[in-house]
């Protein structure tokens, strides 16, 4: 049997708020081998399924190798719990791994799983595992999903360690703002955990089981944002300590110790960031945690995003430059092979340099080489010559235009259409996860137009409808009068210039302290403000974006020249 992919949906865990801490082996279908299940509180679905049992539908009888629909191949069961079963699978007519959950038709969640199946597919945002598929066909209910082979649970990366400070605040201000999204279209998790967050292997970070593990363990609530909120709290708790914020282990992870109640991140472990410490508690404050030092507590994932919005933007750490190593002799060159052998306290003696050639070939050679030397001074010399003649002619005439110019030169105003150089730019993406492809925002003004910095992917050209737009903040190194930024993007892109004012003394965070300048479309725009502009910090405003090649929405900004 395969090994189990991190990919697998991570459906088999209790629906109640403690956390769960036992694992259970479960057998697959067709009796080759056991699959561990993680998050999965065994001893409560082996009483589940010996009291209810009569009274629910068994798991259908799969094993590997069965199709479903003639279209998708069961390959390996990933879990088999409260009468479902979860597989990855092969979809034989577009030949790629997907995911699948399977269930009888009488099953008594089947109509709920396939009713959050099709909620969930309709939000279509690539920041959640996305449901290709549901179907319920004759005696059979079953979902598709995505499978991703290159993603890597949570729960995997703090088994080696917390997660790097940067790593932390993307991670949860990625998944909150996925989160606040969901919870806008009226859907929501309730089985977030450390299984059900994935870090790819671009960094982004992606959810699983959206509306549908919920549903195939029956989990509902009455507050679904507030229970949401306090999961992210729980994944930025354990991100930062590697310790789950409960009692009991879970995931891997230790819990607190008992008696003591929720502690702050920066007093279990030293050196966590203070801030996303303090985000963390006000998130979880939700479940009766104290937060007489912090600020008020977090009660659905839009508060949160919020809260993350008005932190100081931690930045990537920089790459430590590695000294290389010294260099070594080889140990050819190092052979004494051909020398004599090097006796302790005798200096060896320096070998004389072989003599100049003393052949009829080494003669001609200098003679000839002092010809040319010969040509070369008379033909410079004749050359600075007429240099020297021609500029005595042109002196007077130099003195006359000098001397007759209306005075323009000397005015001290700034010449149009100067070239003002850019002393530096970053991502901007004030309404998403804060974070746009920061690591390509140098090829905007490298002058080089084969390069460019990208936006993430989006489903449609008004950024799937998640936010108003991202853009690329200017810093021209001091306040300058600007008179045109010319852009060049790949694809028709719609843009909107935009100012901070001349008395910003440090970069405004913010969008609404850029003001809108000027807009354009096209694929080379001149933005020209309506009036005297001086400012140091400009935005580069993506409001719209143009269909690539791959089929996907997405900007690519090639290069940016601002002139006065």
């Amino acid at each position: 049997m395969a090994e189990r992919s991190t990919a697998a949906v991570d459906v088999a865990d209790n629906g109640d708020g403690e956390s769960p801490t036992a694992e259970a082996d479960q057998s697959t279908a067709d009796g080759v081998a056991n699959n561990r299940e993680r998050d999965t509180d065994s001893d409560e679905a082996q009483v589940s399924a010996e009291t209810h049992g009569s009274g629910k539908a068994s798991p259908p009888e799969l094993h590997s190798g069965h199709k479903l629909a003639r279209r998708y191949r069961l390959e390996e069961c990933v879990t088999r719990l409260d009468g479902f079963s979860s597989w990855r699978a092969v979809d034989e007519k577009l030949r790629r791994a997907v995911g699948v959950h399977v269930l009888p038709a009488e099953h008594a969640r089947a109509r709920s799983v396939l009713a959050a199946a099709r909620s969930s597919a309709l939000l279509g945002d690539p920041r959640f595992v996305q449901v290709l598929d549901a179907v319920e066909d004759n005696d059979l209910v079953y979902v598709v999903h995505e499978w991703l082979p290159d993603a890597t649970e949570l729960t995997t990366l703090l088994a080696s360690g917390p997660l790097e400070v940067y790593d932390a605040y993307q991670m949860v201000s990625q998944v909150s703002s996925a989160m606040a999204a969901a919870h806008r279209e009226g859907l929501a998790h309730l089985r977030l955990n450390p299984n059900a967050v994935l870090r790819t292997s671009t960094g982004q970070w992606r959810i699983r089981g959206l509306a549908v593990n919920a549903a195939l363990r029956g989990v509902t609530s009455d507050t679904p944002q507030r229970a949401d909120t306090e999961a992210i709290g729980a994944l930025l708790y354990a991100s930062l300590t590697q310790r789950w914020p409960y009692e009991d282990d879970a995931y891997g992870l230790s819990g607190l110790p008992k008696d003591l109640g929720l502690i702050p991140p920066d007093q279990v472990r030293a050196g966590v960031h203070r801030g996303l410490s303090e985000l963390a508690m006000r998130a979880l404050a939700n479940d009766g945690a104290t937060a007489s030092r912090h600020e008020s507590a977090c009660t659905t994932p839009e508060e949160l995003v919020k809260a993350i919005g008005e932190m100081p933007r931690i930045r990537p750490p920089e790459q430590a430059f590695t000294t290389p190593p010294e260099y070594q002799r080889t140990s050819y060159q190092q052979s004494p092979y051909g020398r004599p052998a090097a006796h302790p306290g005798v200096t060896q003696p320096v070998p004389a340099p072989p003599p100049p050639l003393q052949s009829r070939t080494g003669k001609a050679l200098k003679w000839g080489v002092s010809a040319l030397l010969i040509a070369a001074l008379g033909l410079g010399s004749w050359q600075l010559a007429d240099v020297l003649m021609n500029r005595g002619g042109k002196a007077d005439d130099q003195h006359q235009s000098q001397t007759t110019d209306d005075g323009d030169k000397g005015s001290g105003k700034p010449a149009s259409g100067k070239p003002i150089a850019i002393s530096g730019a970053r991502d901007f993406d004030p309404y998403g996860d804060q974070s746009e492809k920061p690591s390509q925002i140098g090829n905007v003004y490298d002058g080089d137009p084969s390069t460019y910095w990208q936006t993430d992917f989006y489903l449609s050209s008004d950024f799937g409808r998640l936010k108003s737009g991202v853009g690329v903040i200017l810093d021209l190194g001091k306040v300058q009068q600007v008179g045109k930024v010319t852009v060049t993007f790949v694809g028709n892109t719609s843009v909107e210039l935009r100012s901070a004012g001349a008395d910003a003394t440090s970069e405004p965070a913010t969008f609404d302290a850029y003001s809108k300048v000027a807009d354009g479309k096209g694929t080379t725009v001149e933005l020209k403000p309506g009036k005297a502009l001086k400012s140091r910090y400009l935005l580069v405003w993506l409001t719209d974006l143009p269909m690539q090649s791959s089929g996907e929405w997405r900007g690519r900004l090639a290069d940016v020249k601002v002139t006065s």
